[in-house]
């Protein structure tokens, strides 16, 4: 069992940079070179909604030095708009401009094109549901460790 651990946690790893360099790609043929793949993938996260930065982060998308910078480049670029909410004024809200959905509704279509790959290819829903609750286990496991130690 241990081999099979080691052996899922850096294909997690690996997982996560060959997704990066397939946005980077995706980007790239867009003719995008002013936004890097986190940005996009933070871009998609965020969607259609008004989130507070703290919530993007609370989510575990980001980690809290990274989405600052990334928050801020992206409100310089153009792609978000931030707004302090009306309940809170320390919190800050941010939401998609219209250049941005541009990016985010290329996210998508590709991630419906990967989705029907990975049908052709003999992947049905159980399957990836299957490796789903395998990788939520893996999380709780983690998360309860940080919580509560051995």
């Amino acid at each position: 069992m241990k081999k099979e651990y080691l052996e899922l946690i850096r294909l997690i790893e690996r997982l996560h940079r060959r997704f990066l360099d397939v946005l980077r790609a995706e980007l790239g043929r867009m003719g995008v070179g002013e936004l890097n793949a986190v940005q996009a993938l933070l871009l998609s996260n965020v969607g259609e909604e008004r989130i507070a930065i703290r919530d993007l982060v609370e989510r575990g998308y980001y980690q809290g030095s990274n989405v600052s910078y990334n928050i801020k480049k992206l409100t310089e670029l153009g792609f978000l708009e931030q707004e302090r909410s009306s309940h809170d004024r320390r919190s800050v809200m941010v939401g998609l401009t219209p250049k941005a959905m541009t990016i985010v509704e290329r996210v998508r279509d590709l991630e419906s094109e990967h989705a029907a790959a990975l049908e052709r290819a003999g992947l049905d829903a159980s399957t990836l549901q299957s490796a789903a609750r395998a990788l939520q286990g893996l999380e709780r496991t983690w998360t309860q460790y940080i919580q509560f130690g051995r």
